[in-house]
């Protein structure tokens, strides 16, 4: 079972949604704890408690709980469900109406509550994406349901809605959460950068560095998996890179050749020579170095000053060093010029 909680401002709107589902036939009211009026009347019923807390700007509580496709219950049992989900949240003295929906293929319901209590306290929502998945994975086990697997206990991006629809259409765990599932494990298992990138690609993943070309620092980690391709902060904060390395042992210097071959696996170590400014160059034919060995040079050798990448995980073209130090020279000799006009 799949639930997607929203905060919002306005029940008069939310409301009006599902009253209209129920004039076309395309829903039910299964439960509530307010007098069933109008839209304009319901919303002065739940706007009269609202007042206790004139502040709150989110006080409308809204969450749909989505069945797996092909599995039923009755309304009796949806209505138990409805609130025991409602109790579990810390909605045990507040307004509420609950809706069963019949426009999808699957069974649903929607619950529309009130975050100020009777009593004008009101409920938190502190960590309440954690604690309401923990409390489906409960409510999936009481009501005979199809569990769905506990990838989606960590803190994460949430699911878009295309990829709950495409896991309630096919029963399957959405890959965002098989792949946050996936990196949290090797994580979990990795101490060196070396062995975090192995780990990866052992479960299919291929991760991709953006490297600044003017530092050659790592700024940012793509993941690409099943053929889509994520960027790490888009899986949740802890897999930003800035997150990453506080949970592996990385350095810079140390980490750059595993990056660059991991970034460029069909160049490896292969007629790559490190230059005395600390960029690198890719080299082909022969010439000798300083101790009389053989080395290979292009006939137009190019800068890699880190191989910076997209997230799209296509290479940018290189700038070569020499061009940037022209190019600062040439806006010193200008800024040198002017203030002489001056």
């Amino acid at each position: 079972m799949i639930a997607k909680q929203i905060k919002g401002k306005d029940f008069y709107g939310l409301l009006a949604y599902n009253q209209k589902k129920v004039e076309q036939g395309e829903a039910v009211v299964l439960d509530a704890n307010i007098d069933l009026d109008s839209t304009v009347e319901m919303t002065k019923e739940f706007n009269v408690v609202r007042k206790l807390r004139p502040r709150l700007s989110k006080a409308v509580y809204h969450v749909s709980l989505n069945l797996p496709p092909d599995e039923n219950i009755s309304d009796k049992e949806f209505i138990a469900m409805g609130l025991d989900y409602l109790k579990g949240m810390g909605f045990d003295d507040n307004q509420y109406i609950i809706y069963r929906h019949d426009d999808q293929s699957h069974q649903h319901i929607h619950i529309v509550a009130n975050r100020v209590k009777l009593s004008g306290a009101l409920v938190s929502d502190s960590k309440d994406y954690e604690r309401s998945e923990r409390l489906v994975r409960k409510l999936e086990k009481k009501y005979g349901l199809s569990e769905l697997p506990d990838t989606t206990l960590e803190r994460r991006a949430a699911l878009t809605q295309k990829e709950i629809e495409k896991s309630l259409r096919t029963g399957n765990a959405p890959f965002k959460s098989i792949l946050q599932q996936q990196l949290r494990e090797t994580l979990k298992h990795s101490d060196t950068t070396e062995e975090f990138i192995r780990r990866l690609r052992s479960r299919d993943i291929r991760p991709k560095f953006n490297i600044s070309k003017t530092t050659g620092r790592v700024s940012g980690i793509s993941f690409k998996y099943e053929g889509v391709i994520y960027k790490g902060s888009s899986l949740g904060r802890k897999y930003s890179w800035n997150k990453i390395i506080k949970q592996i042992d990385y350095e810079q210097i140390r980490d750059r050749t595993v990056i660059l071959e991991n970034n460029h696996p069909e160049q490896g170590n292969k007629g790559v020579v490190a230059s005395d400014t600390g960029t690198s160059r890719n080299v082909s034919g022969e010439a000798k170095d300083a101790k009389g060995g053989t080395i290979q040079i292009s006939e137009k050798p190019k800068y890699d000053l880190g191989g910076a990448q997209k997230d799209g995980l296509e290479d940018e073209p290189f700038t070569p060093f020499k061009m940037e130090l022209e190019d600062f020279d040439q806006r010193k000799r200008r800024k040198k010029r002017k203030r002489k006009k001056k």
